[in-house]
């Protein structure tokens, strides 16, 4: 992509203004508390300390509304007291330039490499530097700054409070998690109506993981609905492949593909119907008409073999989910037996090993309630964040060279704002701080968004403030009304958000005594710098994505290798579906695939061309990828039980896999074509058994299917992607 289009680009997405779904209480909420803050600092201390305090409210309600699994009073405590603390240390060395820029420079390199620690607290530790720039102007003694401190801790502690005391959707962002998990396979299942080998995204499962773990309190208090549900969910994704895939299910036309497609459009009525319960928290409203579906008679007498097995072990996961979700009991007559009709008992496992090892058709026990997932608390999160710092801190690092970019940026202008003739200087690196974000989009369009959200707010506040003429009280209310605002539409995109809060710091520091001809000129010209400053050092010092996605590839490709592995392996000592190694496997895949993906998102939006990797071989190889996956998940769906009869050739097989898989891995870093010879040495010796199987045989065959697509994908690149010249095809 050219710089053109890109800059094309990033300011479209900077300007857009999404439809998004309103939360008015939590708004409300936000503000109330901010208003408290203010009056509570007018009453007692005078305007320049409410200018101040109401800093820490504002922060600390803002970082209530960030995308976060953590109960909110314990974000709102940590923001206000870390905008304290930072204000404090600002105050002490502000008077002194050649203190204040080396604190300046820590603390902004400090913020950057918060980042690492995840979107949320990187967001919380920007705007506290942002706001510091601000609030140590407003102090005139140690004192007066130790007094604006406290009450930026005591707005955090009255948001914090207000949360606890007036709750809005309190597990909202978990129930959301878990129902747009199902809400996916809901649609996965309709999807695999019409195309049988379907891809799936698997993002909503790993989201509603990341949302069950939780701290320690957090467990004590979580509602019944988000108990077991998603791992139900994660259980009913391969049985749906295995029942829709023609490899291993029905054929691709006739009543038996009918039947299936019944089931899965039945599926997906089921799977949403619980989705709708979960997020509102209400009863579940079980269609009668997809019940019918699961219990009619004709399924036992149109399926038979592993897509009876298939869809005999769907409706008992489907009970589950429904069960879980709340207002339905195990007695209910409506959903107790969704069993498909003639379904016959669960045979003894087969001989010759392997012949048809597929899941259970007897009625399993009820879904054991699963244990919640640890989340450290706000006092343990501390060594967790080092943690992953240290792990960023290597040469190449998005992360590292963001926190060396927005320190260099932060120093360069604040001597900037302090040189120009404007006073105030201090606009520049605010703004410059406040845009920067580890890749290249969201660094473009935010600093578009705060340009153009930055002129429409100031010339909206300046208007009210020359035909208003407001005095303290008058200004504070406006700052509160701003602010609502703010916290109302900050999901709507950046440029409603920046016009937002262009006019409460307009108001705030009106309120505070300063003249609009002090603010507003200069914050328009320095915002403007702050912003070029920004876009300036990512195109000097940049951290393109698209030079790493041979990297993410590679990485990809390893961890599925494993994952097929610990699959295959399990077919030469089979130990049941517990399989912890398994599991394991499939989470590392998991956040492989989803690296890969955020990866691919945002090299096609920078200005860069690829090296060694196109966009249509990047295309084709992340499409032989996912169908590795998705014969991998059939293959797991159909593991053996404990006790059934090992196939030793599986062993062997696993280890060609693991092998090749990270030589080839290699190999796409290095630029050359993998090749499969492990591989296939393992089928002919395989074949040369004389080993009868329907299911291990057909998903090995499969799995060299599509390792040769991975390799047909990557040999357009040639040059410099090259084959080695000792093993063509």
């Amino acid at each position: 992509m050219s710089w053109f289009r890109a800059l094309k680009v990033t300011t479209r997405s900077g300007l857009t203004v999404e439809r998004k779904r309103l939360e008015p209480l939590i708004a409300l909420r936000g503000a109330a508390g901010l208003a408290i803050v203010i009056a509570v600092s007018l009453s007692l201390f005078g305007p320049a300390v409410a200018a101040g305090s109401a800093f820490g409210a504002y922060q600390a309600a803002i970082a209530t509304f960030q995308r976060s699994w953590r109960p909110r009073p314990e974000l709102a405590l940590a923001s206000g007291a870390s905008l304290g603390i930072s204000t404090f240390l600002g105050y002490l060395t502000g008077s002194h330039l050649v203190f204040f820029l080396p604190l300046l420079a820590l603390w902004t390199y400090l913020a950057g490499l918060a980042w690492a620690a995840g979107p949320t607290i990187g967001i919380m530790a920007s705007s506290n530097v942002a706001m510091m720039l601000v609030t140590i102007t407003l102090p005139t003694t140690i004192a007066e700054a130790a007094g604006h401190a406290a009450m930026m801790v005591f707005g955090g502690l009255v948001q914090a409070a207000l949360v606890i005391l007036f709750p809005v959707r309190r597990w909202g962002a978990h129930r959301d998690a878990l129902a747009d998990a199902l809400a996916a396979e809901a649609d996965y299942a309709r999807r695999l109506r019409h195309d049988s080998v379907a891809a799936f995204d698997p993002e909503p499962l790993m989201l509603a993981r990341n949302a069950a773990a939780l701290t320690p309190r957090q467990a004590r208090t979580r509602p019944a609905q988000l108990h077991g549900a998603r791992g139900v969910a994660e259980r009913i994704r391969p049985v749906l492949a295995s029942l829709a895939d023609p490899a291993v299910g029905v054929p691709e036309e006739g009543p038996e593909r009918d039947r299936v497609r019944e089931l899965l459009a039945a599926t997906g009525a089921l799977l949403d119907a619980a989705a709708r319960a979960i997020r509102h928290g209400s009863p579940v409203r079980v269609p009668p008409d997809a019940v019918a579906a699961f219990r009619s008679p004709d399924t036992g007498a149109i399926l038979s073999g592993p897509p009876q097995r298939a869809a005999t072990r769907l409706g008992s996961l489907l009970r589950d989910v429904l069960e879980t979700a709340g207002g339905v009991r195990p007695s209910d007559d409506t959903v107790a037996d969704l069993t498909p009709r003639g379904s016959a008992p669960d045979p003894a496992p087969q001989s010759p090993a392997g012949l048809d090892l597929h899941t259970r058709t007897d009625e399993p026990a009820p879904a054991p309630i699963a244990k919640p997932l640890r989340r450290p608390s706000i006092f343990a999160l501390l060594p967790v964040a080092v943690r992953a710092i240290r792990r960023e801190a290597r040469p190449g690092s998005p992360v590292l060279r963001h926190a060396n970019r927005v320190a260099a940026v932060a120093v360069a202008g604040y001597l900037i704002g302090d040189a120009l003739p404007y006073g105030h200087g201090y606009w520049a690196p605010m703004s410059a701080v406040m845009v920067m974000r580890p890749d290249f989009s969201q660094t473009y369009s935010r600093a578009v968004a705060r340009f153009g959200g930055t002129l429409v707010g100031v010339t909206l506040a300046t208007a009210i403030l020359q035909v208003a003429h407001p005095g303290t009280y008058l200004s504070a209310l406006f700052a509160v009304v701003c602010a609502a605002l703010m916290y109302l539409l900050m999901r709507t995109g950046q440029l409603a958000a920046q016009c937002c809060v262009a006019m409460y710091v307009v108001f705030l520091l009106g309120m505070g005594g300063q003249e609009w001809s002090q603010t507003v000129p200069e914050r328009v010209v320095l915002t403007l710098v702050g912003g070029v400053l920004a876009m300036l050092s990512y195109a000097l010092y940049p951290a393109w994505e698209t030079p790493r996605l041979r990297t993410h590839l590679a990485d990809w490709l390893a961890a599925l290798g494993e994952y097929a592995a610990a699959v295959v392996a399990h077919y030469a000592s089979p130990a049941g579906k517990s399989c912890p190694d398994v599991r394991e496997a499939l989470l590392k895949a998991r956040d492989a695939h989803i690296a890969w993906e955020q990866a691919a998102a945002r090299a096609k939006t920078e200005p860069v061309r690829h090296r060694g990797l196109s966009n249509a071989a990047a295309d084709d190889a992340a499409h032989a990828l996912h169908h590795i996956g998705r014969v991998v998940m059939l293959m797991e769906a159909h593991l053996p039980e404990r006790g059934a009869t090992p196939v030793p050739a599986a062993d062997a097989l696993a280890d060609a896999l693991r092998d090749a898989t990270r030589d080839g891995a290699q190999a796409i870093r290095e630029r050359r074509i993998p090749r499969w010879k492990p591989v296939r040495e393992a089928l002919d010796a395989w074949d040369g058994e004389g080993v009868p199987d329907r299911v291990v045989r057909r998903g090995a065959g499969l799995f060299l299917e599509t390792l040769e697509e991975l390799s047909d994908a990557l040999d357009t690149d040639v040059p410099p992607m090259t084959r080695e010249s000792t093993d063509q095809r």
